[in-house]
């Protein structure tokens, strides 16, 4: 999408419809089905990757861990490179980033270089902040009606992501003999190139000449709102936590006597979880409301947690990554939607920049404690800390919906 400079109120038209809208939202939902492929790879193999090239053990999630600090990093230029050169350069852009790091992530495995390596997850995160960012690329242009439905169906390309995800790394991980897992990521990069492809078809989005001339108000008035602090709060649970269980899975998995392709699968059926529901959850909401399915969401999250404490069996693993998957997908699309409710056209870039980069930081966090908190307190510490967070983020979802209920008309 082309930023423009400056237009004129004569060449500025209205969209009568959602047609530029749904256009994009499947180009992105195809470029999310590509792109979004890379988190599932590096999350099934950086674990083991890192296990057999890191000195020290407490370092193998290392890798995972860079993955979501780069997303977390890139939140912020991504949105000022799009904002001065427009949605669709700035993400090509963002899918030759993705396309680098796969290929510096194969030749840190072939060199038996735990650094190069962890630079590499550390690169493809980056190219994952702009993936991210579909979402709110789905409603610069949607009517306030179709916003959740645009997000849902970028959401959807995940679901395909899911499958290519953990089926590249099934079918390529053995593709280069000398170097294990190598193939799985030169495929990652290969992903990339072919997104960079889907992006290009991106059309621009009818722009408000008020949008491009006003500045809007200033970040620290907007994020201090009530309204956005419980958006973010319940985004950041939500992401937070999925990648706080996912990270440690795969090696709880093998620990507890399971297979590497039953870890893959474990991860496969998770992401299927995550964006499966995106098909409906545009119209859960509409029908429900925003704040009932977020916190249907935290819910879901919380059960998976108490399943993961049940057993130790690969059923036990498979029901909570799946619940966990469904739980993320609704609260975070719920808190995303939340979020829309926030700014004004001319704010959007700022603040979707400051959500995220809130969200992916604390994710970062998270994956990074992960990996140290199974090694010293194992699968049940890491379930038993989903919890805390998860009844924060209700209790801020029902002051506001309580607010909301008692404010005069």
């Amino acid at each position: 999408m082309s930023a423009p400079t400056s237009i004129s109120d004569s060449s500025f038209q209205a969209p009568s419809s959602d047609v530029v809208a749904k256009h994009n939202a499947v180009v992105l939902a195809v470029a999310m089905a590509l792109g979004g492929s890379s988190p599932a790879i590096v999350v099934s193999l950086g674990g083991l990757v890192g296990q057999a090239l890191a000195s020290n053990r407490e370092l193998a999630t290392l890798p995972v861990s860079l993955l979501n600090l780069g997303l977390a990093l890139g939140t912020i230029p991504a949105a000022l490179l799009m904002r001065k050169a427009g949605r669709r350069i700035g993400y090509i852009i963002g899918a030759g980033i993705g396309l680098a790091g796969g290929c510096l992530a194969a030749f840190g495995i072939a060199s038996f270089s735990f650094t190069l390596f962890c630079l590499g997850t550390l690169i493809i995160g980056s190219y994952g902040s702009f993936n991210q960012s579909y979402r709110f690329a789905a409603t610069d242009s949607a009517s306030e009606s179709f916003k959740p439905r645009a997000i849902s169906w970028v959401m959807t390309g995940g679901l395909v992501a899911g499958v290519i995800g953990p089926q590249t790394v099934i079918w390529t991980r053995d593709a280069v003999q000398a170097a294990p897992f190598a193939g799985a990521f030169l495929a990652q990069a290969t992903l990339a190139l072919l997104s960079m492809i889907a992006i290009s078809f991106l059309r621009p989005a009818p722009v408000s000449p008020t949008s491009t001339k006003a500045a809007g108000r200033p970040l620290i008035e907007i994020v201090r709102q009530p309204r956005f602090i419980v958006a973010a709060v319940t985004g950041l649970v939500s992401y937070s936590l999925m990648t706080f269980i996912m990270t440690a899975a795969p090696l709880a998995m093998i620990d507890c006597g399971h297979s590497i392709g039953a870890a893959a699968l474990g991860i496969q059926w998770h992401i299927l979880a995550m964006f499966g529901p995106s098909f409906f959850t545009g119209r859960l909401i509409a029908r429900f409301g925003k704040g009932k399915v977020t916190a249907t969401g935290l819910v879901l999250i919380a059960l998976s947690a108490l399943i993961g404490l049940s057993g130790i069996g690969i059923a036990h693993f498979w029901t909570a990554l799946i619940l966990l998957g469904v739980g993320w997908n609704f609260g975070f699309i719920g808190a995303t939607a939340l979020v829309t409710d926030c700014y004004r056209p001319e704010e959007r870039a700022k603040v979707q920049a400051a959500n995220d980069f809130l969200i992916f930081g604390s994710v970062a966090i998270a994956s990074f404690s992960s990996g140290k908190l199974l090694s010293a307190g194992g699968w049940e510490s890491v379930n038993w800390l989903v919890f805390p967070p998860v009844l924060i983020a209700l209790v801020l979802l029902a002051w506001q919906q309580r607010t909301k209920a008692i404010a005069p008309a």
